[in-house]
């Protein structure tokens, strides 16, 4: 007598092949977004520490000369010092920023990152 083990298919376990290609595809699309927003997010983090130390500047000229300095040493290619709004608040100088960054993903779709910053 012979007996023959079938496999229920509720006891399988694992991914499809069509699960697998498009788990495959949504780490291809996270990764290349994922490549392009590192820089993107490293250059703004560059850019607040900018400000944090033009600020200790006395006057507008020299904020914005002291912001175009740090932004040739950190490699900040989306401001200029004319980027820059610079008021005064009492007697503290409040530097502030805003700009976006576009990252073309396909066709007519892009992602937008806004940013924006100031020193307290």
């Amino acid at each position: 007598m012979s007996m023959h083990r079938t496999a229920s298919r509720s006891r399988q376990r694992g991914l499809s092949f069509f699960g697998l290609i498009f788990v495959g595809l949504f780490a291809v699309a996270a990764f290349a977004i994922g490549g392009q927003s590192i820089p993107i997010f490293l250059e703004y983090v560059a850019a607040k520490k900018a400000i944090e130390k033009a600020k200790i500047e006395t006057t507008v000229p020299a904020i914005r000369a002291a912001f175009d300095r740090a932004a040739a040493i950190d490699d900040i290619n989306s401001l200029k010092g004319s980027d820059l709004e610079i008021t005064k608040r009492g007697d503290k100088v409040v530097v502030s920023f805003k700009y976006a960054r576009e990252i073309p993903l396909a066709g007519p779709a892009y992602l937008v990152y806004r940013f924006d910053a100031q020193t307290n």
